[in-house]
């Protein structure tokens, strides 16, 4: 394991003056021989905890700084030093808009894990449901595209119930074995608790046990406690955005702050023109007081002198401001902000082109990029999901509570596009199509679980039905029936 101090060297490029905006630290994959080995030195998961806080941690904190809108380029940068002079900072969110939007179309409407088993589905539909498994993918995904991963947590409550939770980024990471295969062997979470002198806890979990260390400033480790775990893996699991683990608008950080300097720039402009520099041209006698007044009224009244020669002269005002090509400008803006969504694959809402109304097959020709970059991330979410339930079946075998096979796990991602439904129902009739009611159902977006819809539809009709026999109304309702039958045969 190299020693943190040989990484010196990379430090934090983008600080330092360098091209480069992150560290190739920054991003690594941190490995290791075996659990019981790094168990046996501590020292060395110490050097690993510190390599995370002084590269990794920088980049994942200015992706979320991006995201929140503070812009650290725009808003930290020495831009104009004279105090007479504007000096605006305009950070625009383009990143919020990035990730938002690709959350949206990836799990606005929330995947859906079935199974063949009808009991094995009921039991995976309840962990679902008792974790809010919407929302939590949902957070996954943003956090995917934020910081190119994301992490979740496994575990069992007090109440002895399986449940999984999100884990910040900024503390958290998996250690993998040094094979090609690169397995989990570790998952660490620290967290530091500033009543205790700024003490930091480390939690390390393996295949069976989570250690609990103390962490003091010299960043030396103290075992605390151990504790066993029966997930039979490492119920740490990291969803990747991608191979290299790159956020979603990572590759355009400096398209945005170009965008964000020419923005305040322009704003910079216009508030330089309103305290333009006045210049007058020829004699005149005024002082310093009367001009005051004179720009306090928003007014200047100039008198020429005459020469000897009875001639006046002649005598101008106007303000000393910078020419502003607007056409230049806003055509530059206008390219940054497209370069910014053309490689980060989402559309630019605000483009007529992509403005009407339109079906979702033709919105897919223009979302066609990210379609692609789709694909991508299901398939890694979907290998991280399968891990999620093969653990949670590990821990339900153990505790006698069932078990299913994982691989039977049907995964199912929807994109959210605009349908029109009416108009590909009345298309599918015309053509004498029929619709099973548990289909119908399942058009409607207030409808969660047709099925459920189903059953409680057919146990209202027996309570109805129940109420009909008790009191007599179902013979009186077969006797009107049979007089209308005997009314049409005569």
């Amino acid at each position: 394991m190299a020693k943190v101090n040989e990484f010196e060297t990379a430090n934090y490029n983008y600080q330092s003056g360098s091209k480069q905006r992150f560290s190739d630290e920054a991003n690594k994959h941190y490995t290791y021989t075996s659990a019981e080995e790094l168990e046996g030195k501590p020292d060395d998961l110490s050097e690993i905890i510190q390599n995370h806080m002084q590269y990794q941690r920088p980049r994942l904190k200015m992706l979320q700084d991006y995201y929140k809108g503070n812009n650290t380029t725009i808003l930290r940068s020495n831009r104009r030093k004279e105090d007479h002079l504007a000096d605006h900072r305009a950070p625009h969110n383009f990143a919020k808009y990035v990730s938002q939007f690709i959350q949206g179309y990836m799990v606005g409407i929330p995947l859906k894990t079935t199974y063949p088993e009808e009991t094995v589905n009921e039991q995976l539909r309840d962990i679902n449901r008792e974790n809010d498994a919407d929302e939590h993918n949902s957070d996954l995904v943003l956090d995917q595209s934020i910081y190119g991963r994301a992490y979740e947590l496994l575990y069992r409550n007090r109440t002895d119930e399986t449940k999984f939770t999100l884990l910040d980024v900024l503390g958290t990471f998996v250690i993998y074995d040094d094979t090609v295969e690169m397995k989990p062997i570790a998952g660490v979470r620290y967290i530091g608790n500033r009543f205790q002198d700024d003490d930091i806890t480390v939690y390390l979990y393996t295949e069976n046990k989570r250690t609990t260390y103390s962490m003091d400033n010299a960043y030396q480790l103290a075992a605390v406690e151990e504790e066993p775990h029966f997930f039979q893996g490492v119920p740490i699991i990291e969803y990747e955005n991608n191979r290299f683990r790159e956020g979603d608008y990572e590759d355009v950080l400096n398209l945005i702050d170009l965008y964000d300097a020419s923005q305040s720039d322009t704003a910079n402009y216009m508030t330089d023109l309103n305290d333009a520099m006045l210049k007058i041209v020829g004699s005149l006698d005024l002082d310093v007081d009367e001009a005051r007044k004179m720009k306090d009224s928003n007014i200047i009244m100039l008198q020429s002198e005459q020469s000897t020669e009875g001639r006046f002269s002649n005598v101008d005002a106007e303000y000393i401001y910078k020419q502003y090509d607007v056409q230049g400008m806003e055509a530059y803006k206008d390219r940054i902000a497209n370069d910014i969504h053309l490689f980060t694959a989402t559309p630019n809402m605000s483009d007529s082109n992509f403005a009407g109304t339109q079906s979702g097959e033709s919105l897919k020709y223009k979302l066609f990029s990210l379609e692609q970059k789709r694909a991508t991330k299901e398939r890694l979410f979907k290998k991280s999901l399968r891990d999620r339930y093969r653990l949670i079946n590990n821990i339900i075998s153990v505790a006698s509570e069932g078990g299913f096979d994982v691989n039977d796990i049907d995964i199912t991602f929807t994109e959210n596009l605009p349908v029109d439904v009416a108009k590909e129902m009345e298309w599918f009739a015309k053509l004498g199509g029929r619709l099973s009611q548990k289909t119908m159902l399942a058009q409607l977006s207030f409808i969660e679980n047709p099925d459920e819809e189903m059953e409680q539809i057919e146990q209202e009709r027996e309570e109805s039905d129940t109420f009909m026999d008790n009191y007599g109304f179902a013979e009186t309702s077969e006797e009107a029936s049979e007089e209308i039958d005997d009314g049409e045969e005569e």
